[in-house]
C-alpha cells in the first residue's frame, strides 16, 4: 500500500469524470493521493477502507468522498470470492476553484467539497437514495451527465446523515520513503495481527530504532503504533460480530486479543458500546436489496 501518485485521465470533461472498477486490477490500487476530489460507490466487495489516519470497515453501498491528494485505499478481505465493484466520480481541482462554483447557488456544494478534507462517509440510506443516479453517469451525454452530478452533490451536500472519518484533520507529507514505511507497516499488521507484535518487531521491518520508529509512526499518522493495532483488530472484531454467530470470547482470540476484559476494554473505547450491543445494533438494520 505505498501511497503512489496516482494519474487520473481525462476523457470527455476538464470538470470531472465517473468510470465503473469492474475487476480486481482497477479496484485493488495501492494506497494512493490525487489532486482530484474521490467520490467512491462500493457496488459489490467488502473490507478495510483507510482513508487519512483513518481505519474502518466496509460493506456493500459504501459511499465515500474523499478530499484532494488525501492517501487513501479499499482493501478486500482475502476471503471475499467475488470480485469488486465500484462506481468512481473524481473530480477535478478546477471543480471548486472555478468562479461558478463559488456562486451563492453552489454554497452548500462547495463546503461539501471543503469538508472533503477530512473524508466524508454517508450512511447506508444516504448511498441508496443516490444509487441509481451513479449508474445514470456513466450513459448520459456530457451536458445531461454535468447536471445530474450536481444533483447528486447537492444531495449529499444536504444531508446530515454521514460521519467524518478524520475528525481533527489529516496532513499528510508526500514523502516517497515514508509512504514505503507505512505500506511495510500496515502490509505487516495485516499479515500478523493475531500473533503478539511488539514495538521491536514492527520497527525491525522498516529499519528503525524502537524510540525513532514510535515518533515516526505518530507524526504521520497522528496516533500511536499500539492504538492503531488495536483499532484494527478492533475492526477485524466487529466484522465477525456482523458475519458470523461466534460467541464473543471466540471472536476476541480471532481478533487477536489474549485477555477477553482487555478486548471489552479496546472495543468500548473504539465503538462506544460492547460487543454484544454492536452486534444487536447492527441487526437492527433493515435489510435492503437493490436488483
Amino acid at each position: 500500500m505505498k501511497a503512489h501518485y496516482k494519474h487520473i485521465p481525462a476523457i470527455e470533461s476538464k470538470l470531472f469524470k465517473s468510470v465503473i472498477q469492474n475487476n480486481s486490477k482497477e479496484f485493488d490500487y495501492p494506497w494512493h493521493y490525487h489532486p482530484e476530489f474521490e467520490l467512491t460507490y462500493i457496488l459489490s466487495s467488502q473490507g478495510v477502507r483507510y482513508v487519512g489516519n483513518s481505519m474502518e470497515n466496509y460493506f456493500e453501498e459504501d459511499l465515500v468522498l474523499v478530499g484532494s491528494n488525501m492517501p487513501h485505499c479499499w482493501i478486500k478481505s482475502e476471503d471475499q470470492p467475488s470480485s469488486s465493484r465500484a462506481i468512481v466520480i473524481y473530480l477535478k481541482e478546477d471543480f471548486l476553484d472555478d468562479t461558478w462554483m463559488q456562486s451563492y447557488e453552489f454554497e452548500a456544494i462547495h463546503q461539501l467539497l471543503k469538508l472533503s478534507g477530512k473524508g466524508i462517509k454517508f450512511d447506508k440510506e444516504v448511498a441508496l437514495s443516490v444509487r441509481e443516479k451513479f449508474f445514470e453517469l456513466l450513459t448520459l451525454p456530457p451536458l445531461e451527465k454535468l447536471l445530474l452530478l450536481l444533483q447528486i452533490l447537492q444531495e449529499l451536500a444536504r444531508t446530515a446523515k454521514f460521519h467524518l472519518l478524520c475528525e481533527q484533520g489529516f496532513t499528510y507529507e508526500l514523502n516517497t520513503t515514508n509512504n514505503e514505511r507505512i505500506n511495510i507497516v500496515y502490509k505487516y499488521i495485516e499479515k500478523n495481527y493475531r500473533e503478539k507484535i511488539s514495538l521491536a518487531d514492527i520497527a525491525a521491518q522498516v529499519n528503525m530504532n524502537e524510540e525513532y520508529f514510535s515518533r515516526f509512526f505518530s507524526n504521520i499518522m497522528n496516533k500511536s503504533f499500539f492504538e492503531f493495532l488495536n483499532e484494527y483488530k478492533i475492526n477485524r472484531a466487529c466484522k465477525l460480530l456482523i458475519e458470523t454467530d461466534k460467541q464473543v470470547s471466540e471472536i476476541c482470540y480471532a481478533a487477536g486479543y489474549e485477555s477477553i476484559p482487555f478486548f471489552y476494554r479496546q472495543f468500548k473505547k473504539f465503538k462506544h458500546c460492547q460487543p454484544k450491543s454492536y452486534r444487536q445494533q447492527y441487526q437492527k438494520i433493515p435489510s435492503l436489496v437493490i436488483l
